[in-house]
Order: C-alpha cells, then structure tokens, then sequence
C-alpha cells in the first residue's frame, strides 16, 4: 500500500464511494433538553451505532479495500486498544483477510470479546511496559502481513473523514463541529472534509484532561508525548499525535478542550437516559466539554458532534449508571 502525506478531499469522497452501501450512513440525533443546557442546536453523528459499533469501520475498510491481492491474502497487523481493533477484524471477515491485532491487556472485555468474535487473532501486550508498534511491526515482519495503524495513514484518515462529508450533508449549515481526539486520524479527516465544504467552520477537538497530549502539542507548536493514562475513555490514550495527524490538526483546530472522566460519565449517563443511545466514554467525550461549558461561544449556534462509539463494557457502564443520578 503506497503511502503519501498529503489527505485531500478527493481522497475522502473516493472513501465515500468505497464505503457506499458498506458502512452504515448513521443517523443524527437531536434533543430538545442537550440544546437548552447547551444554549444551541446540538447535531449528534451517531457513529456508535457504525458497524462494529464506531467510526473506525469507516478507515479500516478504505485502507484494507485498497491492498493488492497479496496482500489481501497474506493479512493485516494492526495495533488498537479496542475500536479499530474490532473494525478491522471485521473488515478482514469482510475481505476474507487474516487479521492480527496487538491489544492492551487492560483492554474492556467488550472489545476484546468482539475482536476475537469476528475471527482475528489477538495478541496481548502490557501497555505500560511493552511498546505496541514495536510488537506489531514484528510480526509484520515474521509474517508477511501489512501493518494498518490506528490513525497515522492517509487512506485511515481519509475514510474517517467521510463522517463530516455526511454530516455536513446533511446539516449544511453548521457553525461548529466538535470531535474526540485519540490519535487525530478522525478529527483531521473531518477537518479537511469540513473546511472544503464550509471554510468557516469553527473546529474544536476533545482531550481527557490526563491525556492531553494533542493539547500540548498545539500549545508547543511541536509533537509532545505525555504519560501513559488510565481514564475511561480508553479510545483516546495514545501518548502523542502522529506527524501527519498532528500536522492536519495544526491547520485546521481552533481548540482543544479537556475533559474529567466524571465528565465523561456524566455525559454517557446523559446520553442513555435523554437519548436512549449508549455511547463509551470517548465518544461522548464531545458532550461532556459542551455540558461542561468547555467550548466557548456556541451560544444560538449549530453544532456538529461526532459520538466516536458505543463499546463499552457492561460492567464499566453499570459503575457509571450507579456512581451518579442521571442529569
């Protein structure tokens, strides 16, 4: 697979074209009490409800689609704490493929369960003391198989993007678009689809607060690694942004907001009680910045939220339910 460094948006409406009739079109949801707390009209992507349950079906299948035929035959190795994990094991069902996955031993049993369910091998590491792209591109190499990252890869990113493409279609006329930052692939691939279609557009993306390493790195003006988290929002830990994800993000954020995990849990709660959508704690990390009052000046406008997903553990989710009387 020939890489480039450039994800423009033609790159994204071929993704479109790839994924027509494949991923799901998820729907938007509203509701009348989010936009009264918030002072706005909230727009939310529902990717939790995407095949295998989150947006990154959408950068698997564009990446995966575009192997030749060896490499298609040989495999795929990637490295995941659980969503792009469970994508592109289903992905490889999908396109008859071998799929390896390098997984965290702390990984929620949810996605592990599902990762395994659609037939990838996984292979255990220790967050803390083992380095994930180190193991994955071992096997890569013992094995012949084509390693698929995360977010650090145009035909990842330009797949994530085709959720702006269909957002803003539907809902033209946003004034802002809200997105969870983990690695950056889904943020910059929205970003350039956003900005190409309305330029004006006002983007922010959400960090937990204990990793906030794409907050950082924006301050700085250069890549800074952070230490490994344990929050909730297990989908956002990467320890630093990739060079070309943070290099999308540079030109295109306005800001990155930062969220607690009782944030987090408060807008999961929020979202199954008023909702009735049951999103994991990364994904309504968008939520929990604007019930927290974290993005500035939305105030009578339209705003675009991405849900990134709804893995989550049923026990982690029971923990949540009882720690707090829903809003």
């Amino acid at each position: 697979m020939k890489q480039r460094s450039k994800v423009t948006f033609e790159d994204v409406q071929s993704a479109a074209e790839r994924l027509y009739r494949i991923a799901h079109r998820t729907p938007i949801a509203t509701s009348r009490t989010l936009n009264e707390l918030v002072g706005a009209q909230v727009y939310c992507k529902c990717e939790s409800l995407q095949r295998a349950g989150a947006f990154k079906f959408r950068g698997a299948y564009n990446a995966v689609s575009q192997l030749n035929d060896e490499q298609q035959r040989r495999g795929v190795v990637a490295y995941s704490s659980g969503n792009h994990a469970q994508a592109l094991a289903l992905v490889g069902r999908l396109l008859h493929t071998p799929t390896v996955i390098v997984m965290p031993n702390d990984a929620p049993e949810v996605k592990l369960a599902a990762t395994k369910g659609y037939g990838a091998e996984v292979v255990l590491y220790d967050r803390v003391e083992q380095k994930r792209e180190v193991i994955a591109r071992q096997l890569g190499e013992e094995r012949g198989l084509t390693l698929i990252p995360p977010f650090e890869h145009p035909h990842i990113i330009a797949g994530q993007g085709t959720a702006a493409l269909e957002l803003l279609t539907d809902v033209p006329d946003l004034d802002v678009l809200i997105v969870p930052i983990g690695g950056g692939g889904l943020i910059s691939g929205c970003s350039i689809a956003a900005h190409t279609l309305k330029p004006d557009l006002r983007i922010f993306g959400v960090e937990p607060d204990t990793a906030n390493d794409t907050f950082l790195s924006l301050q700085k003006g250069e890549i800074v690694s952070t230490p490994q988290s344990h929050s909730i929002m297990d989908g956002l830990l990467p320890t630093a942004p990739g060079e070309l994800t943070f290099s999308i993000m540079r030109r295109h954020l306005e800001a990155v907001a930062l969220v607690t995990d009782g944030e987090a849990a408060n807008a999961v709660r929020f979202m199954l009680m008023r909702l009735k959508l049951l999103v994991e704690p990364s994904g309504a990390a968008p939520i929990a910045a604007l019930l927290a009052g974290q993005i500035p000046n939305v105030k009578g406008k339209q705003i675009g939220v991405v849900l990134s997903g709804g893995n989550v553990d049923a026990g982690k989710l029971a923990e949540m339910l009882a720690s707090h009387e829903a809003t």
